[in-house]
């Protein structure tokens, strides 16, 4: 394949070359004709030209870098149901009334990939508008994602996906898969989002703040952080039966939620 470009460091651009992997990818979304697809960051169009051949209804490729939007208008230019959009998804996601029940696919840019899925998760409006997640993450961030309590991998982004999606992890896609070649090996992950949470905030973001304050110091015991976002509130400590001697990663999920709960109650 006629390759138009150096990838670029800066969108951190791998693009994926395995048409093996990209038709496991395109199986797990299970597509049928009447489906739209979004494809975040859609590079030389491979994945793109494999949904297609499945045949939705539509396919939003986004495509940030203005030289492969260009060669991606040409290459589809015959195809009816694939629209290109020059944008970026994090505008797309915060902006747009996008359609509901999408199945969204990404091999997503390593040094975005977090900013992404954390904005997915956030949105205020839940069920969201994706029916499914098909994504691709550096083999690392995928096991922060997946990781459970009291492991070092336990992490913010672990805390923030379980709170409302539903999370598989499919298959590890070796660096050979790619060009340029990355370092690293890859995974493939699915998120379903959870139709009914028993831990329902008002603001999303309520969420994100504490799991960021309670993390900034995941070595140390928790309390000076918590006591920080309570501001030296002790009713909060009790209410939660919480022991402030714990570091981040041996806290449940569901004590964050419930933290996050109270943090709402409190100050929003």
């Amino acid at each position: 394949m006629k390759i138009l470009q150096k990838a670029k460091k800066s969108l951190g651009q791998n693009f994926l070359m395995d048409n093996n992997i990209i038709n496991k990818i395109v199986a797990i979304g299970s597509i049928d004709k009447n489906k739209t697809i979004m494809e975040i960051g859609a590079g030389y169009g491979n994945l793109t030209k494999a949904i297609a051949s499945v045949g939705p209804k539509n396919i939003f490729a986004i495509e940030k870098d203005k030289k492969l939007v260009s060669f991606l208008k040409n290459k589809f230019k015959n195809y009816n149901n694939i629209k290109i959009i020059d944008r970026d998804i994090l505008d797309i996601i915060e902006k747009n009334k996008l359609e509901q029940n999408t199945i969204v696919f990404g091999n997503l840019p390593y040094n975005m990939s977090t900013k992404i899925l954390a904005s997915l998760i956030l949105l205020k409006k839940w069920p969201p508008w994706y029916e499914i997640l098909i994504l691709m993450f550096q083999k690392e961030v995928a096991e922060r994602i997946i990781a459970k309590t009291q492991t070092k991998e336990f992490s913010r982004l672990s805390v923030l996906s379980n709170w409302r999606l539903e999370i598989k992890k499919h298959f590890n896609v070796s660096n050979n898969c790619f060009f340029p070649k990355p370092k690293i090996t890859s995974t493939v992950l699915s998120f379903k989002p959870k139709k009914n949470n028993q831990f329902n905030l008002k603001n999303p973001k309520n969420l994100e703040k504490v799991t960021r304050t309670l993390f900034s110091n995941r070595r140390k015991m928790i309390n000076k952080n918590f006591n920080k976002l309570f501001k030296q509130n002790k009713s909060v400590t009790k209410k939660l039966n919480i022991n402030l001697n714990q570091r981040p990663e041996e806290l449940s999920n569901e004590m964050f939620y419930k933290i996050a709960l109270q943090y709402e109650k409190l100050f929003d």
